[in-house]
């Protein structure tokens, strides 16, 4: 029997208050006010991961989201270093997430589907980044496009959050190329990004639980808020 909640009080105020300040970054990128995002993107890997914690999450996953809140961090300034480690920061949450997958089998076609969209993004896009990024930002696209398709392992909910996380993260590399933007760009990377750590963190949860990830929200002690 999986363990239950260690602290079943704080769960549905946690999640509630991640989804709050989720749509307070959202609103705020969308109002076009930066000082909404500067506050609120810092406060939604912590509160993401408080909830897995609460709700008995093991340690990777909190370490995958903790992971990603120094990467959100880093990536705020806009410096090369600073961008660098932060993606360095990225990639050490997808090896946690992938020792979290274990040996579960993911499916061979989804592998292969991923394998050709990596290549052909990377064809792509190689011209158009600054040199001191190409070999990194490659390196840093195999491992996330292997940790998308390794989430599908869990099912369709983790599955799904893979492939948002390589979509949010493909978007910022359009960025760093030049290529042209989607119109409130900074608004669907960031709706992505949420979107892709908390399924992620559903999957793993209901994986864990022995139950479907769509009620992962849904807590022995009482409710939750589900998304």
């Amino acid at each position: 029997m999986s363990p239950g909640p260690r602290a079943p009080r704080l769960v549905r105020p946690l999640l509630v208050a991640f989804l709050a300040v989720t749509a307070v970054d959202l609103a705020g990128l969308l109002a076009g006010s930066h000082t909404a995002h500067l506050v609120a993107k810092p406060l939604l890997m912590p509160l993401l991961a408080a909830y897995a914690a609460a709700r008995g999450g093991p340690r990777l996953l909190v370490a995958a989201l903790l992971c990603g809140w120094g990467g959100d961090v880093l990536l705020m300034p806009g410096a090369d270093a600073a961008f660098l480690a932060g993606m360095g920061l990225f990639a050490a949450g997808h090896v946690c997430y992938l020792r979290l997958f274990g040996r579960a089998r993911a499916s061979l076609p989804a592998g292969l589907g991923y394998a050709v969209a990596l290549a052909v993004f990377v064809v792509l896009l190689w011209p158009d980044l600054p040199g001191g990024m190409r070999v990194p930002l490659t390196c840093y696209s195999l491992l996330l496009t292997t940790m998308a398709w390794r989430a599908g392992a869990l099912g369709r909910w983790a599955g799904a959050g893979g492939a948002l996380f390589l979509l949010s993260d493909a978007l910022i590399a359009t960025g760093i190329a030049a290529w042209p933007r989607l119109p409130a760009h900074d608004f669907w990377v960031m709706l992505t990004y949420a979107a892709a750590q908390y399924l992620l963190t559903a999957g793993v949860l209901g994986s864990r639980d022995g139950a479907s990830p769509a009620a992962v929200s849904a807590d022995r002690a009482g409710g939750g808020v589900r998304v």
